[in-house]
């Protein structure tokens, strides 16, 4: 299904698939494929097939499949949420989450090649971090809006492209020998970590979802700090230098702010602001920590049984430290 997409998205068939994904890398890929002409685009294919009306078609097809398996994963919206519980019940979404424990595994156990797979997996979001959240930003007014800029503008190192986040992780990445091209190992992930990416997208780029991406962004906010100092560790256990562990060491410090911000000015804000969307955040918070979790059990188990948690014939090679 993917490879015949890429084929007609490229000129060279004359007419887009039929949705039919064979498994569920075929069909995050396919959607990948979908909302990466949103972002920055494929070589060789043509802009305009951003919102050609078959694509769409497409598209939607296969973001129906993947919101039936959203809510057999995160359970359905609620829609009977007081918005004055909003900010509280995050707190309560966070501390229950109890995901596999790869923050630990990298902080103490992983080997350099582990840790290599896990900046490859991840370098998939963050070569574009805070690029699915600021589509809410438009679709914001007031004090949400406010909240969401003020996070945002962290992320993207407050004007400075040196301190953006997605320039910091190129550091880690160039120490690991990993090509820090944007999207340079999309081919070489599986499709749990397709589908984290795929959530954003989702939730991000319809205006009828803007309270799930933030629900998802204030997921991540409150849940971040910790395990990105585990990762900080980890890698200094490993020789990384501060250029090496610059963007998890950024992550603890700006994050421990931003997990409040999110919680109250941001949700809690948006909640009272639209209060049919209240259960929205839930759901998007929800959704962020199960997919997360999804992803981390994946390859937990690949490294678990001795195996490369990377497609077998797109796995990186090993290389040592730059």
């Amino acid at each position: 299904m993917s490879a015949a997409l890429i084929d007609a998205l490229r000129g060279r068939t004359g007419k887009l698939p039929v949705f039919a994904p064979s498994d569920d890398e075929d069909l995050h890929l396919t959607l990948f494929v979908c909302y990466e002409l949103a972002y920055r685009g494929w070589d060789g294919v043509d802009d305009r097939w951003e919102w050609d009306p078959a694509l769409i078609r497409l598209r939607t097809a296969a973001e129906h499949r993947f919101c039936a398996f959203l809510s057999e994963l995160a359970g359905p919206v609620d829609r009977d949420v007081d918005p004055a519980t909003v900010p509280a019940r995050l707190v309560d979404i966070v501390a229950a989450d109890d995901g596999p424990p790869m923050s630990k595994f990298l902080r103490g156990r992983a080997t350099h090649e582990q840790f290599r797979e896990f900046v490859t997996h991840r370098s998939i979001y963050h070569r574009r971090e805070a690029d699915p959240h600021t589509w809410a930003i438009p679709r914001l007014a007031g004090r949400p809006k406010a909240a969401l800029l003020e996070i945002q503008i962290d992320e993207y190192g407050g004007g400075a492209e040196p301190r953006m986040h997605q320039e910091l992780f190129t550091q880690t990445m160039r120490w690991f020998g990993l090509d820090p091209a944007y999207g340079a190992y999309v081919g070489s992930v599986c499709a749990e970590t397709l589908a984290v990416n795929n959530l954003m997208s989702l939730f991000g780029l319809h205006r009828s979802r803007r309270g799930m991406i933030l629900g998802h962004l204030a997921a991540y906010e409150m849940t971040s700090s910790l395990p990105n100092r585990a990762y900080a560790n980890g890698l200094r256990r490993l020789g990384g230098d501060d250029a090496a562990t610059a963007f998890y060491d950024e992550h603890v410090e700006a994050d421990a702010v931003h997990e409040q911000i999110a919680a109250h000015d941001l949700c809690g804000s948006f909640a009272a602001a639209e209060p049919a969307l209240a259960g929205d955040i839930l759901f998007g918070a929800r959704c962020a920590l199960a997919v997360d979790a999804h992803w981390a059990g994946s390859i937990m188990r690949a490294w678990d049984s001795g195996r490369s948690s990377l497609r077998p014939s797109h796995a990186v090679a090993g290389a040592g430290a730059a």
